[in-house]
């Protein structure tokens, strides 16, 4: 519509055949409406940009690592608003309403919805809900959430530090110098797979562990070993 700020849906990928298709498809009724949609891989040896190249606006080759995949879209990306998507999460069907009322309303320059985690496990719905608590409590977002931000918040911020682990956490505590988040309590739909596939409550402790390391000064090239 006329005014509105546009937004620029940024999707990094490395070896996604097997959900790209289905991610692209999802935002296909946002991009009808004129989101742009920008796929940067990340060196994938399945395939996976091709499935992309119909189903989106843009398709890009990027360095390897999800910050440098990130603000290589974002450098490309045409709109005003940039939302930084993984493959694997889906958004409510309204997603570009949301976030352009929201930001207008609010004036913020950066935000993230609120998220629920697909999935078997009786765990997964705490694990969400505790994601959200701490996340409208402290006003740091995970990159799960479908984090969002205006085109000047994010260069104010720097963009995604080039670092190997928590990029997301350190964006959103540079962006909440610029504003606090608008957190949108409509949710977002993340995959459950890499707690169900390490174990749930193992994988809690590990992310626990590896953000107070974080927090108390660990290198993220570390962290990010002692997460694989």
């Amino acid at each position: 519509m006329t005014g509105e700020p546009s937004l620029s849906i940024i999707i990094p990928v490395l070896d996604e055949a097997a959900t790209i298709v289905a991610a692209l498809q999802a935002v296909a009724p946002l991009r009808a409406r004129g989101t742009e949609v920008v796929v940067v891989d990340g060196g994938s040896a399945d395939g996976t940009a091709a499935l992309a190249a119909p189903l989106a606006d843009r398709v890009i080759a990027s360095a390897r690592g999800r910050a440098m995949q990130m603000n290589a879209g974002a450098a490309v990306a045409r709109g005003d608003v940039l939302m930084f998507l993984h493959a694997d999460t889906r958004l409510p069907a309204d997603a570009d309403r949301l976030i352009r009322d929201g930001l207008a309303r609010s004036r913020r320059g950066w935000g993230r919805f609120d998220v629920a985690i697909a999935g078997t496990h009786r765990l997964l719905p705490f694990v969400a809900a505790s994601m959200n608590t701490r996340s409208r409590l402290t006003g740091i977002t995970t990159g799960d959430q479908a984090m969002f931000s205006t085109r000047d918040a994010f260069a104010t911020a720097g963009g995604f530090p080039a670092i190997a682990l928590m990029e997301d956490i350190e964006l959103a505590r540079r962006l909440k110098r610029v504003s606090p988040p608008l957190c949108l309590r409509a949710r977002v739909t993340t995959s459950g797979r890499r707690w169900e596939r390490r174990g749930v409550a193992r994988t809690i402790l590990l992310m626990w562990r590896l953000r107070l390391a974080y927090y108390f000064g660990a290198s993220p090239e570390d962290l990010a070993r002692r997460y694989q």
